[in-house]
């Protein structure tokens, strides 16, 4: 596994933002109760639907519970019947159709909702966030600029930081991420922020600086799940193995998503005892419960479901998700997702464009790495294999436990054989 793959990505990548002002979100359950009692006595608010629309949304994120997208897509609908083309509820639908990660139909909503407000802050980090997941990486730095020029705030700069760090420029997302921690006062935006420099130095191999922003993201909100999801990975790569799992376990009870079981599984599995591997193939099974939950819940769940299931689970069934995401969108995720998936499936010439994409935009992501060295070493391309097998491990030694130690296996044979 990648140790960015599934929701974990998701929920610290651009996409997890709360654009501000929402319901702030220590108390968005509140909110939503009163904002369900004001429609109950004024149901024609289309401004109070969208708002509780747009909530539910919020709260099928932070919660890991896709059952309420319906829900919100029904509030959201009623605003439009009260007030057709209403911005608010435009915007609001756009982030319901990129948490569905129908990011063709969110960049849809978004634009409609800047036609009648250019300044909605939803709507333009909805835009950003679609481009970037749809791979048009020239297109959603220009988002982000028009963004910065119209709503400057802890959403786009963390969005504008995450489309830096795609292109390989660690040292300006880093900078931008830092600027925009100084400026955020809520504990919604210093857990959220503080987390995306987390996952920033994480993903640099930077496990003590990493460990050091998820403190104070849980400082600010000790229940943000991405913190504790990044904290975990990262007491796992430092080599406290007890705190990782104990962590990982706390996560899943209460958010049962896929990034953090693949994660706990692969712990378990590196443990190596009997009952561990049985522990293991628990957590694995849980993805399937999740992505069938998922999709009940109108969620396109292909991404997910392709890398957990590449490593972890049936492989036929990892390779069609793979493809029929890959039809949709031209993402590094993507990409390096449906290569894995044809190199698991025993077609690695197919694999290797794919995982050449994946690593041509200098997005510095050990798991992408990892996977081109192996599919390079199964082509014959023994030189370039070495070299990104050992980049890999120099960049991120601790990506993830089991594919780290394959890593280290493939290149000792790959010197042994020179």
């Amino acid at each position: 596994g990648d140790g960015r793959a599934g929701a974990g990505a998701e929920a610290v990548s651009a996409a997890g933002a709360p654009p501000a002002g929402v319901l702030a979100r220590g108390d968005l359950d509140a909110g939503i109760g009163a904002l369900q009692k004001h429609l109950r006595a004024q149901p024609r608010d289309f401004g109070s639907w969208a708002t509780l629309g747009t909530a539910y949304v919020e709260q099928a994120r932070t919660k890991g519970d896709p059952s309420r997208y319906p829900q919100a897509e029904r509030a959201l609908k009623r605003s439009l019947e009260l007030d057709p083309g209403n911005d608010q509820a435009l915007a609001g639908r756009a982030a319901l159709a990129a948490a569905r990660h129908d990011f063709t139909g969110a960049l849809k909503d978004a634009d409609r909702a800047l036609k009648q407000n250019p300044y909605s802050e939803r709507a333009l980090c909805t835009r950003i966030d679609a481009l970037v997941e749809l791979g048009r990486y020239e297109d959603a730095a220009e988002a982000a600029r028009t963004a910065d020029d119209r709503r400057p705030g802890v959403p786009v700069f963390t969005r504008y930081a995450y489309v830096k760090e795609l292109r390989g420029d660690v040292r300006t997302a880093r900078d931008v991420l830092e600027r925009a921690l100084e400026a955020a006062d809520s504990p919604g935006d210093i857990a959220y922020v503080a987390t995306a420099l987390g996952q920033l130095a994480w993903n640099q191999g930077e496990y003590k600086a990493a460990l050091g922003h998820y403190a104070r993201a849980l400082a600010a909100d000790e229940n943000y799940l991405p913190a504790l999801e990044g904290r975990a990975r990262a007491q796992a790569a430092n080599g406290d193995r007890a705190a990782a799992v104990e962590g990982l376990e706390q996560v899943v009870a209460r958010f049962p998503l896929p990034g953090p079981l693949v994660a706990l599984g692969e712990l378990y599995e590196d443990r190596g005892a009997d009952g561990d591997r049985a522990k293991a193939g628990d957590q694995y099974a849980l993805v399937d419960a999740w992505t069938s939950l998922a999709r009940a819940g109108g969620v396109n769940a292909d991404l997910d479901s392709a890398m957990a299931a590449a490593d972890h689970g049936d492989k036929k069934e990892a390779l069609r998700a793979a493809r029929a995401e890959w039809n949709r969108r031209h993402s590094v995720h993507t990409a390096d997702a449906l290569a894995w998936a044809l190199h698991v499936n025993g077609r690695d010439e197919e694999a290797l464009p794919y995982a050449r994409r994946a690593t041509a935009t200098g997005y510095r992501n050990a798991g992408f790495l990892y996977h081109r060295g192996i599919i390079e070493r199964a082509t014959g391309n023994d030189r370039e294999a070495r070299e990104h097998l050992t980049a890999a491990l120099d960049l991120n030694p601790g990506f993830s436990p089991l594919g780290a130690r394959e890593a280290r296996t493939a290149l000792k044979d790959l010197e042994g054989a020179r």
